[in-house]
């Protein structure tokens, strides 16, 4: 459909549960292992169990959950760094993902260069780059590191630089996860009043623990647990869930 921006069907995502070297490997193929395999419990990890949902044009949808849930598992399935083993993933526009920090940065390149870098990488061409590039730098705040290589940026330049890239390439649909933790509370603002403005225009969707971000700007919220949607609703609703559902529970 036109009006629908997102769309999960009947989707599973496992991981071999392996550490060290193989697990970039394992993950990227993972939709090989045939399922007469895939009764090992031990081996595999279920980030996603059969999750369904829909995402509309220009809505803006808060994902939450603890630790493990599978919240940047739904991120990483849409942008494509990686793929389900089992349902369908509909996506309907260019996606512009900020999930992962430093990802599509080179540390040893300038902030300039990899402002460049990281836009093509992101299907913009160089004259549009070009065009948005003072209000990439000014929005990111590193105009006295602009030539400097970023190996030697703090973990929060990283982030300023890298969602203010993301923001400025015109994504249909943004996809924002919890790195914008890493940035002061003063960027932190910036960045969710920048995506407050594309409200009703690009669909967002926003992981986060910070209840009170996923408040200010999200209309609706997707409740993860254990890779299982457990709620999906208004704000205000699945929120007031969430946090009962900690109540009784020793941390």
């Amino acid at each position: 459909m036109k009006n629908i921006s997102v769309e999960f069907k009947r989707v599973t995502k496992s991981y071999l549960n392996t550490k060290g070297k193989y697990g970039l490997f394992t993950d990227k193929f993972g939709s090989i292992f045939s399922a007469k395999n895939q009764h090992k419990n031990s081996d595999f990890l279920i980030a996603l169990k059969n999750v369904s949902f829909s995402v509309s044009v220009g809505e803006t949808v808060g994902v939450i959950g603890r630790n493990g849930a599978g919240k940047s598992t739904i991120l990483k399935l849409v942008s494509k760094i990686s793929y389900p083993n089992k349902g369908l993933i509909n996506t309907n526009g260019k996606i512009g993902a900020f999930i992962e920090l430093g990802a599509g940065l080179h540390p040893e390149l300038t902030g300039r260069e990899n402002i460049y870098l990281y836009g093509a990488i992101l299907g913009m061409k160089k004259h549009e780059v070009s065009e948005k590039f003072e209000e990439i730098v000014n929005f990111a705040g590193i105009n006295k590191f602009l030539d400097l290589p970023i190996k030697k940026y703090s973990s929060g330049m990283y982030s300023r630089l890298g969602f203010s890239v993301v923001a400025h390439c015109d994504p249909d649909i943004l996809l924002v996860d919890e790195v914008l933790a890493v940035g002061d509370m003063s960027f932190q603002k910036k960045c969710l009043d920048k995506m407050r403005s594309f409200a009703g225009d690009k669909t967002i969707i926003f992981v986060s623990h910070d209840l009170s971000a996923i408040k200010s700007i999200c209309t609706r919220v997707i409740y993860l647990d254990k890779g299982e949607v457990i709620k999906d609703g208004k704000t205000s609703d699945i929120i007031k869930f969430y946090v009962s559902s900690f109540e009784g529970v020793d941390n």
